[in-house]
């Protein structure tokens, strides 16, 4: 018998240093260890939050960084997933931050994050074109591009469904 997936508004900050690099964390499944991907810092949306609170809340929670500005809302994204045994259907905001480059505080980290997020890294545009491993959005290194080319819309884009390669 197939459950309906459960509904999970999101935001997802993508993090951008002085030299034009994404923050990413890599996580895992931990009911299935070999589905690995890497995201942006970002979750879930809390009741009474607004997609703004959030980010900076989780941008807090994952980093530790708390003197930032959150910059634009810069596209909305629509998405289908399972991860640690339950089916996903999420909606999120996506915002562009850029800040200095910081040493990374995972300190603040908790349940299902301490066990789900394998390694933090920054990525480079040449590094997000070369790689072969997953990224969330898939597209995400067409993406940035077009950000760091074009700048931030001037109404975020929709996304829509992601397609699974």
């Amino acid at each position: 018998m197939k459950t309906e997936p459960t509904i999970r508004r999101t935001a997802r900050v993508l993090l951008m240093d002085e030299m034009d690099r994404v923050l990413l964390f890599q996580g895992q499944d931990p009911t299935n260890p070999s589905d690995i991907y890497w995201c942006p810092v970002g979750g879930g949306i809390e009741p009474g939050e607004s997609p703004e609170d959030a980010a900076r809340r989780e941008v807090k929670e994952e980093t530790g960084l708390t003197d930032f500005d959150l910059g634009r809302h810069v596209w909305n994204r629509q998405d289908k997933y399972s991860f640690n045994g339950k089916n996903y259907q999420v909606s999120e905001t996506w915002f562009l931050s850029r800040t200095s480059s910081f040493e990374i505080d995972t300190t603040a980290l908790f349940g299902l994050e301490r066990v789900s997020f394998v390694q933090y890294r920054w990525w480079t545009q040449a590094e997000l074109d070369a790689t072969s491993e997953l990224m969330t959005p898939r597209e995400l290194a067409r993406l940035l591009k077009d950000l760091m080319l074009n700048g931030a819309p001037e109404a975020p884009l929709e996304l829509g469904f992601q397609i699974p390669q």
